[in-house]
């Protein structure tokens, strides 16, 4: 388990940071900014908790959450040839089938959507909007980064990120009452 005694260690000041088997990498590294954006994804949805509190997605975006922080470790976390003293956390299969079964779960109370939808409605919405995009931002990094030949990636980090951005949407749409309190973009609207 994790022990943080000391928050400030000094050995970033020269612009790197450690990985979590070992090695260091600038900040500026693409794996950095891919696991880094999750953690902003997920800084996202705990602003979004703040106005999910008592609703039935809270328990959804708790677990979330705690998953986002088992990708932030697979990612932090790059495969080798070496064995590591420790089992590395990887996201698995299990965990985007759950975020499916959710997405079809509320999805499937949501009226019909015959136009896309502006980020807004209320306050809930309007914030896991936000959280949906930085998402898509961290799922680009993350494919960016399986494009590398030096880098590995699970497939299952991708698919969980893809997945997690249909979930915030589809959760977006849930907590403006089921879709009532959408706001729907009007084509051409303002010309």
């Amino acid at each position: 388990m994790v022990v943080l005694n000391r928050i400030y260690t000094r050995t970033g000041d020269k612009g790197t940071t450690a990985l979590a088997a070992g090695g260091r990498r600038p900040k500026h590294d693409l794996r950095i900014e891919a696991y880094g954006t999750v953690d902003e994804t997920n800084a996202c949805i705990g602003m979004v908790r703040l106005h999910t509190a008592g609703h039935e997605i809270d328990p959804m975006l708790s677990r979330i959450q705690n998953d986002l922080f088992d990708l932030g470790a697979d990612l932090a976390t790059v495969e080798t040839d070496k064995p590591l003293p420790y089992e590395p956390l990887r996201i698995t299969q299990s965990q985007v089938d759950r975020l499916e079964q959710e997405i079809d779960r509320l999805n499937g109370e949501l009226s019909v959507l015959r136009s896309f939808v502006l980020p807004g409605g209320t306050p809930a919405a309007a914030a896991l909007h936000l959280a949906r995009t930085i998402c898509r931002r961290a799922e680009r990094h993350v494919v960016e980064l399986t494009e590398k030949p030096d880098e590995k990636v699970s497939p299952e980090a991708v698919k969980y990120l893809n997945r997690l951005s249909d979930f915030l949407f589809v959760a977006s749409r849930y907590v403006n009452d089921k879709g009532a309190l959408d706001v729907l973009w009007v084509p051409g609207q303002n010309r």
